[in-house]
């Protein structure tokens, strides 16, 4: 029997480990965190500057009315919908219950923001969008109250 000499591994080989090494270095659900976490603060942000206090602020009104006149839906029903959905999406998404949900209707609004409001945004629309689908695509993570709760597999 003739021993063969051992070559060193060439460079796809060396590329591939390092690849798996990194991977089993993230943790998934570190990932899934920070993919609700930093959006849902974002969007939280953003819902507190359309309130003052427990009413939706003037400033509110006027955006809706002025800059961000939405084709089918009346500017005071946006306005309200708008506050409602970044408050309440964002809380769900940052704390992961019915996260898939959260991130649908956060995903529904960023497409809006990027359709009609903002267009040329579309790198930071994309951003978001691209985590929220991953939040819908992989859920939330074992970092969740869905998960506490059974909600998620």
């Amino acid at each position: 029997m003739t021993d063969l000499p051992l070559t060193a591994p060439g460079p796809r080989t060396r590329l591939r480990d390092l690849n798996a090494l990194i991977g089993r270095l993230m943790p998934t659900d570190l990932a899934q965190l920070a993919a609700r976490v930093f959006v849902g603060v974002v969007f939280w942000q953003s819902a507190r500057t359309k309130v003052d206090g427990f009413a939706i602020a003037d400033s509110t009104w006027y955006l809706f009315r002025h800059e961000y006149a939405l084709p089918l839906i009346p500017p005071d029903w946006a306005a309200v919908m708008a506050t409602l959905g970044e408050h309440a999406f964002s809380v769900l998404l940052i704390l992961g219950l019915f996260s898939r949900f959260a991130a649908g209707g956060m995903l529904a609004m960023t497409l809006v923001i990027q359709t009609f409001v903002y267009p040329q945004a579309w790198i930071t629309h994309g951003l978001w969008a691209a985590s929220l689908l991953a939040v819908i695509a992989r859920g939330p993570g074992r970092l969740s109250l869905d998960r506490l709760a059974g909600l998620d597999r």
